[in-house]
Parts: C-alpha cells; sequence; structure tokens
C-alpha cells in the first residue's frame, strides 16, 4: 500500500497551480491595477475609485446586470433540455446514435456560423416568421430580434438551444457508465420509467449534474458575448440585449477607455468567482 502524508494532494495539483499563476497571475494584477486609473495608452494617472464610481452611475452598466441575471434564467432550461433528451436517448429509442450525432452537431459549429444563421432565420421576414404566417399563425410572427422586449429572450434560446449539446453528451456519457443490473432488477420488480428514473438513474448523476450547473452559470455569465455582438448586432435594439461582456468590449476598445472596461471586469470576475465559491461550499 502507498502511503500518502496531508501534503500529498497539494504537491499533486502543484505543477496545475504554477502552470495557472504564470498564465493568469499577471493579467489579472494588471486588470485591477487598470481598474484604478484612468489608461492612456500602457499606464495612466491613478484616480483611485472613480472608474468604480462611474460604472454605478450609469443606467447601461445597470442594464447590462439586469440582462445578466435574466439570462442566468437559462441554466434552469439548460439543465432541464439537456437531461430531458439524455434520457430518451439512453432508451435506445431507434436511431438514438444518429440523434446523438444530430443533437451535437450545433455545439461542433463555431458560435459566429450558428449566429448569422440564427440571424437570418429571425428576421421579421425570415423562414420563421414566414412559416408562422403561412400555416395560419400571423399573430405569433415577432420582430424577434428588433424588439427590445423579446429581443434578449430570443437570444436566451439561441444559447440553450446550442450549449444544451455538450449537456446531452455530458449526460448521456454518465447515463451509459451506469450500472445497468440495478435499473433491470428495479424494472423485475415492477417498477415504472418514471421511478427508474427518480430514484436509480438521477440519484447516480448528482456529481454531473452539479458539474453542468456551474457550467451553465458561468456560461451565462461570461460566455454570450459572441451571441449578442453577432445575433442582435452589438447589444441592439437599443442596448436590449447589453450585457457586461458587450459593455466591457465598447468601453475597453470601441470607446478607449481601458480604465472603465478594467473596473467593469473586475466586477465581472467578483461576481463569477462568488456564485462558483457559493456552488461548491454548497456542494
Amino acid at each position: 500500500m502507498i502511503r500518502s502524508n496531508r501534503f500529498t494532494p497539494y504537491l499533486l495539483v502543484a505543477p496545475l497551480i504554477a502552470l495557472l499563476l504564470f498564465i493568469f497571475a499577471y493579467p489579472i494584477y494588471k486588470l485591477f491595477d487598470f481598474s484604478l486609473k484612468r489608461v492612456r495608452g500602457f499606464d495612466g494617472e491613478n484616480i483611485g475609485f472613480a472608474n468604480f464610481e462611474f460604472l454605478f452611475k450609469d443606467p447601461v452598466f445597470r442594464e447590462a446586470i439586469v440582462h445578466n441575471l435574466q439570462l442566468l434564467l437559462a441554466v434552469v432550461p439548460l439543465l432541464l433540455v439537456s437531461l430531458i433528451i439524455a434520457i430518451a436517448l439512453y432508451e435506445r429509442l431507434r436511431g438514438w446514435r444518429f440523434y446523438r450525432t444530430l443533437v451535437f452537431m450545433p455545439y461542433i459549429l463555431a458560435v459566429p456560423i450558428v449566429g448569422v444563421v440564427l440571424k437570418n432565420m429571425f428576421q421579421f421576414n425570415g423562414p420563421i416568421n414566414e412559416t408562422l404566417r403561412n400555416i395560419g399563425l400571423p399573430t405569433l410572427a415577432q420582430d424577434w430580434l428588433g424588439d427590445k422586449n423579446i429581443a434578449l429572450w430570443t437570444v436566451l434560446a439561441m444559447v440553450v438551444w446550442r450549449e444544451s449539446a455538450f449537456g446531452i453528451i455530458l449526460f448521456l456519457s454518465r447515463l451509459l457508465a451506469l450500472n445497468e443490473e440495478l435499473i433491470e432488477a428495479a424494472q423485475l420488480d415492477g417498477a415504472n420509467w418514471w421511478q427508474r428514473t427518480r430514484y436509480i438513474v438521477l440519484p447516480q448523476m448528482k456529481g454531473v449534474i452539479e458539474f453542468y450547473s456551474v457550467i451553465g452559470l458561468i456560461t451565462m455569465t461570461a460566455s454570450v458575448f459572441a451571441y449578442v455582438y453577432i445575433v442582435p448586432g452589438k447589444g441592439a435594439p437599443a442596448n436590449g440585449t447589453m450585457v457586461l461582456e458587450l459593455y466591457i468590449y465598447n468601453w475597453a476598445f470601441e470607446k478607449h477607455q481601458p480604465g472603465i472596461g478594467a473596473a467593469a471586469s473586475v466586477l465581472l470576475f467578483v461576481v463569477a468567482a462568488t456564485l462558483m465559491f457559493i456552488l461548491f461550499r454548497v456542494r
């Protein structure tokens, strides 16, 4: 038997921690440093917390926060859609291997490609609205990307559609590794599909469900830039799809105020780190 002391786990992860520090430590330090300066070029004068004060007074920043919070609601349908489809595929319906490839296809495609295609589909006179009109449902045809009250929810649906592909494959991989003898024994004892799923399948998937919940929260908090930049177009209409990532990009690169962009990045970093800490503590 191999004996180890209490320092062994730390020694095993030390190389990875050293690599992460080498790559990210200096950029994170400069991010916090820039957030306290009025940056021109590569440096600037120290202005304390003026950049943060500007953020909290800026209505666009507050609107971006609200939109990010609304996008967090997508984590629930993201989990449910992924889980339901994965369980359906696990039942090995006819052609399930083909369907498995089909549902994973959107995740393989790059977000800009998916964004351009969906942008054309959701135009006011695009294929979706034309289909609704042709089947006698013209009242359901909406200005999906031009209406400020609808655009964000359209983006949310797009994100769920694409990102759920990863969840489906993740859950299906775990399902295929389950001990099927337990499921067969329960079936012989008279347990129906719902009872087998609730009392045998889902408890064994608790770990992977929690992991994907963290992935979903991170995605909705800090990985939707490409969607809102491409599909509605830079937060359009009228900042209706403005999120923190796009807000940071605008100030850092479009308006050439990296200090304000860095301050917003610090807040986003703190929020994301806090969410992950809470989730891992709950586990």
